[in-house]
């Protein structure tokens, strides 16, 4: 059976229509509201023909249509037009990154969640990077009063946290810079398993005298290495799934929460690829995703993955707004993650 444009024309009318309104499509809708220069009976003969092809199916034999998985493929492949992003939602993305917190890179990642969520009306999942698997790169102590350091540690894989350590007395500039110093001279290039009870007690032997900076810094070290690989996977917009009439069904909407909630199952369908990907439906090799589309793209620093951020809804999402969105968002977070790792 020949696939021709005027085919092509009409499957795209169906999925836009079926995306915007979520209701099977019939072929005096598409003859009505799409100039598509052909009469209602020839629109019908050519949806038997895309239902007999698997691009569109029937939910009941006196409904209209609707986009199959397949159907949605070739939507995403070739017919669908790339969003183009306002100026309001550029300046809501720029300005939600730009109060993320500073230097903190687990929660820049749960602002990206809610920023995405927030535009997409769906549910972003964001896989963090791992700190276990990464090297300290470096460990910077800085003054802020009399009283209190900021410890800042960095990471080979761009994963950077803070932590105040309080002190009891002063620290001028020319200790500070000794204390550095000794602590990249034990600390860089170990993982968090790396650093062990040797190395703790030669720190303990570098930094005699100062007991009370030893004390507060290495539980500060720890919490602060512990903190972001105990939040692999974060999660964001579970409810927004609620907005789509065919998640009505409370049963329904339940079995998406529970799949999101599961972090193994979402970090399965989260490739670490620079590329957006866009899996739909059946594409989903795990059986509970099987219902839902899944937009994604690793975030990286250099040419380095860190983690991947994804987009989970219904298949008939808004694809094009997602894919653009999901892309805005990766490319000025990679922007800065690359700042940082300038430290």
């Amino acid at each position: 059976m020949e696939f021709d444009d005027r085919k092509l024309k009409i499957l795209h009318a169906i999925i836009n229509d079926y995306i915007s309104t979520g209701e099977p499509v019939g072929s005096r809708t598409i003859a009505r509201k799409y100039d598509l220069g052909v009469s209602s009976a020839t629109i019908r003969n050519e949806m038997a023909d895309l239902e007999e092809m698997g691009y569109i199916e029937q939910l009941h034999t006196s409904s209209g249509r609707k986009p199959s998985d397949k159907g949605y493929r070739l939507y995403v492949d070739k017919l669908m037009k790339a969003h183009q992003i306002t100026a309001e939602e550029e300046l809501f993305i720029r300005n939600m990154l730009l109060n993320a917190a500073l230097f903190e890179v687990d929660k820049i990642m749960r602002q990206v969640s809610v920023v995405l969520s927030k535009l997409t009306h769906l549910t972003c999942v964001v896989k963090t990077p791992s700190v276990k698997k990464s090297c300290l790169k470096t460990i910077q102590l800085i003054n802020i009063d009399i009283g209190s350091i900021l410890m800042v540690i960095v990471t080979d894989s761009g994963i950077i946290k803070n932590n105040i350590i309080r002190i009891n007395r002063p620290i001028d500039s020319d200790m500070l810079l000794k204390l550095n110093n000794m602590l990249n001279a034990r600390l860089k290039n170990l993982t968090i398993e790396g650093i062990n009870l040797e190395v703790i007690n030669n720190i303990k032997k570098d930094l005699h005298g100062y007991d009370d900076i030893f004390n507060e810094m290495i539980p500060a070290l720890y919490d602060c290495l512990n903190e972001v690989e105990n939040s692999d996977v974060i999660t964001e917009g579970e409810t927004n799934i609620l907005r789509y009439a065919e998640y009505s069904d409370i049963d329904k909407a339940k079995e998406f929460i529970t799949f999101v909630d599961n972090k193994e199952s979402v970090k399965k369908i989260l490739p670490a690829t620079k590329n957006t990907t866009v899996s739909i439906g059946e594409e989903n090799y795990i059986p509970e995703a099987r219902d839902y589309s899944v937009v994604a793209r690793a975030y990286c620093v250099g040419d380095k993955p860190l983690g991947t951020i994804g987009i989970i809804g219904p298949t008939r999402m808004d694809y094009s707004k997602v894919i653009s969105l999901l892309n805005k968002v990766t490319e000025l977070l990679n922007k800065n993650l690359t700042n940082f790792d300038d430290w």
